[in-house]
């Protein structure tokens, strides 16, 4: 089977490093591209086409929701916004999703619940969630 390819985007080097080590111990996952702001990401969605981008929505420089918006623009896939602010019922998901996100994950969720945000990429990257919101708070 074909991996799932993805590209990883955060500011922050401890949760690209977290999120690249859980991708790789699963063989279903090829990590194709991490960047740390908005134009590498542009640059690597253009560049590898990725199944599924992982996006953090605070960064300096262009913010998740424009990188998102010029996702969408350009070549639409299912992006993963990743945020501590992500909670059900939180402003900040309802625009992710509405702006055209598969999904949102609580950022500060990840290394405790890393089997139900390794679901949610292959759930996303299979095409089985249409629009999900946040699956767990902090």
């Amino acid at each position: 089977m074909k991996p799932i390819r993805i590209v990883v985007v955060d500011d922050s080097l401890t949760i690209r490093a977290m999120i690249e080590t859980l991708l790789e111990r699963d063989r279903r996952f090829e990590v194709v591209g991490i960047a740390r702001d908005g134009d590498e990401a542009i640059d690597l969605v253009r560049l590898h086409r990725p199944d599924v981008v992982t996006l953090d929505v605070a960064m300096p420089g262009k913010d998740g929701m424009t990188i998102l918006d010029e996702i969408m623009d350009m070549d639409p896939r299912p992006v993963i916004m990743l945020s501590s602010l992500m909670r059900d019922g939180a402003p900040i998901t309802g625009e992710a999703l509405d702006r055209g996100a598969a999904a949102c994950f609580n950022k500060a969720m990840i290394a405790r619940e890393a089997a139900r945000f390794i679901g949610l990429i292959k759930d996303v990257a299979r095409g089985m969630v249409q629009v999900q919101p946040v699956m767990l708070a902090a």
